[in-house]
This record gives C-alpha cells, sequence and structure tokens, in this order.
C-alpha cells in the first residue's frame, strides 16, 4: 500500500510552471527537520479552465524533482473527483481526493439506513471517547440521521474508490475523502460514524476533509471563532485517534484542510494540537501559487505588470462568472473593490502590497485577492501571452512562489 507521510502540502499549479519554486520551499522545510510530502494537485475543473489534461501535472512534479534532485516521497492528486470524471486521471496520478460533498443530504435507502445502525449498535448510549472531555449522546434517532445525511455520499464514495482499485489496483495510490465544500460543517460524532461508512465501505482512507466551523474562503485568512475551530480540530483528531483502533483503518488517517493556505490565525492551534498529539495533518495550499504568479508579475513591472492589471480589470466585469463556482469558499464585498481606473494607476508596489496575504499591511485588500484568485480563468484566455510572461519573469515570480510557500506557510505551521 503506498503510505503517505506525516506531514503533506497540496502545492497545485493553475499553470505548470512553478513545480521547481514550490518544491524548492518544501526541501527548505526538509533542511529545517520538518519533512513534509509535496503533492501536486490539480481538479478537473482547473484542467477545463487552462485547458491541460493531468498527464501535465504528472510532468510537472516529475521533472521538478528530477531537477532539485529531490529524493523524497512525492504524490500527484487527481483533486476534487467524481465517477464522471475520475477516468482521466487514472494513469498519471497516485492520490486521489474522492469529492461527495453533493451526495451528501441525498437520502439513502431504508434497508441501508437499517443496516448501519445495526452495525452502530454498540455505541448507542454514552460514546466516550478518549482524552475528550464530554460523551457523546448516541442514540437511534441520532444513527438515523446521520445515516440520512451522509450515507449516500459514503457509499457513492466506495463506488470510485473502487472504480480506481479496478484500474490501477490498491496498492498504488492514495485515497482521501474529500466533504468539505458544503455550507454545515460535521460535527465531531457525525465525523465518527462517517469513518464507520468509510470502514464498512472498506475504503483505506488515509486522508478526511470535513467541513470545519468557521469560513475558509480561498486565499484569506480564517473567518471564525479560532477558539471553536480549535476544540472542534482537538476533537477531530481524538475521534479519528480512537476510529482508527475501533474501525481498523489505516493506522496514518489524518485530518485535511482544504482552502488551508493562508489561515494564519489558525496555524498556531493546528501547530499546537498537533504537537500535544503527534499527529500529523495535509494541508491544501493550491490557489496561492496562482497568486503569486500575478504578484510576480506585477512586481516585474511593464509589460508583466500590464498584464496583471488586465486580469484584474476583465475578473471585476466578469465577477458573478467567476464566482459562481466557488460560492462556499468566497466572500467578496464588492463595494471594497477598487474601481478599474484606480488600479491603473497603480505601481508595480502598490498592486503587489494590495494583493500579497501580509495581515496589517495598510494596502492589503482580502476582496482584491479573493476576485485576482478566482480569476485563473482570464490568464488561461490569454494564452500564450501569459505562459510566456512567465517564462520570461520566471526568476521573479520563482521567488514570489517560494518566499509564500516557506515564509509565510510552512514556517508558521511547524515553527521552522
Amino acid at each position: 500500500m503506498k503510505k503517505l507521510g506525516k506531514y503533506s502540502f497540496g502545492i497545485g499549479d493553475r499553470f505548470a510552471h512553478q513545480g521547481n519554486a514550490q518544491l524548492r520551499a518544501l526541501m527548505k522545510a526538509q533542511n529545517g527537520g520538518i519533512e513534509v510530502i509535496p503533492v501536486w494537485n490539480k481538479s478537473n475543473r482547473e484542467h477545463g479552465y487552462v485547458h491541460s489534461l493531468p498527464p501535465d501535472t504528472r510532468k510537472e512534479a516529475d521533472s521538478a524533482v528530477k531537477d532539485l534532485g529531490y529524493k523524497g516521497d512525492y504524490c500527484v492528486d487527481a483533486d476534487h473527483i467524481n465517477l464522471g470524471n475520475v477516468e482521466g486521471f487514472i494513469h498519471s496520478s497516485d492520490f486521489f481526493t474522492i469529492d461527495v460533498a453533493g451526495k451528501i443530504g441525498i437520502p439513502a435507502s431504508n434497508e441501508d439506513i437499517q443496516a448501519f445502525i445495526a452495525s452502530c449498535k454498540s455505541y448507542t448510549g454514552q460514546l466516550n471517547i478518549p482524552n475528550i472531555s464530554h460523551p457523546f449522546l448516541v442514540d437511534e434517532d441520532l444513527l438515523k440521521k446521520i445515516a440520512g445525511k451522509f450515507l449516500t455520499a459514503i457509499n457513492e464514495a466506495g463506488n470510485i474508490y473502487r472504480f480506481i482499485t479496478d484500474r490501477k489496483g490498491a496498492a498504488n495510490f492514495v485515497t482521501e475523502i474529500s466533504m468539505d465544500e458544503v455550507e454545515s460543517p460535521q460535527s465531531p460524532v457525525e465525523l465518527f460514524f462517517i469513518l464507520k461508512m468509510i470502514a464498512n465501505q472498506n475504503i483505506p482512507a488515509q486522508t478526511i476533509a470535513p467541513k470545519f466551523t468557521g469560513r475558509f474562503n480561498k486565499g484569506v485568512d480564517y473567518v471564525g471563532e479560532v477558539s471553536m475551530f480549535a476544540k472542534e480540530f482537538e476533537e477531530d483528531i481524538l475521534v479519528i485517534d480512537y476510529a482508527i483502533k475501533e474501525f481498523h483503518l489505516m493506522d496514518n488517517l489524518k485530518l485535511s484542510v482544504h482552502s488551508g493556505s493562508d489561515k494564519f490565525s489558525i496555524y498556531p492551534e493546528i501547530q499546537r494540537i498537533l504537537t500535544k498529539y503527534d499527529k500529523g495533518i495535509h494541508v491544501k495550499t493550491a490557489g496561492t501559487t496562482w497568486l503569486e504568479e500575478v504578484i510576480g508579475l506585477a512586481v516585474s513591472g511593464g509589460e508583466a505588470l500590464k498584464a496583471a492589471k488586465s486580469i484584474y480589470a476583465q475578473a471585476l466585469t466578469r465577477q458573478e462568472e467567476l464566482c459562481a463556482p466557488y460560492a462556499d469558499v468566497i466572500d467578496i464585498k464588492a463595494d471594497q473593490l477598487p474601481s478599474v481606473a484606480e488600479v491603473e494607476g497603480w505601481s508595480s508596489e502598490k498592486y503587489a502590497n494590495t494583493l500579497r496575504h501580509i495581515p496589517g499591511h495598510p494596502d492589503y485588500n482580502p476582496n482584491f485577492r479573493q476576485l485576482i484568485h478566482v480569476g485563473y480563468k482570464i490568464a488561461a484566455e490569454m494564452g500564450d501571452y501569459y505562459t510566456d510572461l512567465l517564462k520570461a519573469n520566471k526568476v521573479v515570480i520563482g521567488q514570489c512562489v517560494e518566499e509564500n510557500l516557506y515564509d509565510r506557510h510552512l514556517k508558521r505551521l511547524f515553527k521552522l
């Protein structure tokens, strides 16, 4: 069985030009004593927008590994796949993020619900999980409610897992279950019984991405009560630890934090809890690479700055279209977006400072940042003009990508 290491980062790359810069950042962490496994990830939606194919992500990863002489493990993730699009990822991926969020809430058959409830009889009454100070009261009504909400989704995950296994072999890939892109968070007790469903489906999940309390908007900081997140995160860690033993799940099963980039306010709590229980984590940071490309273009000036301004101008006029696929993970206040005319007058420094995520900087604008985040489709439509600018300014852009991933993410999360 291919096993994922204790710490791993999803380092997606919309245009497949920053593999070396991303890997350099992770190798810096390795030199500092923390091994973080790189997982290059790209979703079917992203491939569609930029007209790339899943094998292109594999080529980028393999090329970066070869160029830098990297000797550690690494993966290529088929991100947010389902039965309708997984086929194209089979040969080039060895990590599959099975996204079943869209199936949450679809009723299962009464027969399946009753079978699940029967399999959980031993957990009714007061469910005590080690190191959680309070018991969970479990009765048949709660089990029926949880089954009604999640059973169809996890049954679908089983179908997708078996589809991949039939074509690839069970030993050749890492499985993640994703249910984060929904409105309501899953509680720790719901997570416990979701893990029971995963065990019933014989899915050897190594990471699970629940929806946490608070908002995990793309590319910006966590929005919510940090203390509430910390309590939930810690209980989720303990639930997983107990479920591994109870349900004979993979011993390296760990939490995955999607839209995990830039959540600086909760990084100290994540780090504290991981250290307390000696647990691992998977963090997806994909979109920030694209943002750092735009920052690098702005910093480079000239034609590159002109392109960065054009991306914003077009994104502003197409805001509704660009935001629609990301409605659950963005929160843009339109009245706080600068006008096109205003941005046209910006210097390289002003544009970069407005987009770069440095909390407390007087120029930083999270609304501007989120709109650019979902605006990569604009750059894709620029075709060779955009990618030629990436090549011409690769040194500056690469420095931005590496600095962001190492200094603002890895150092904060692992106290490097």
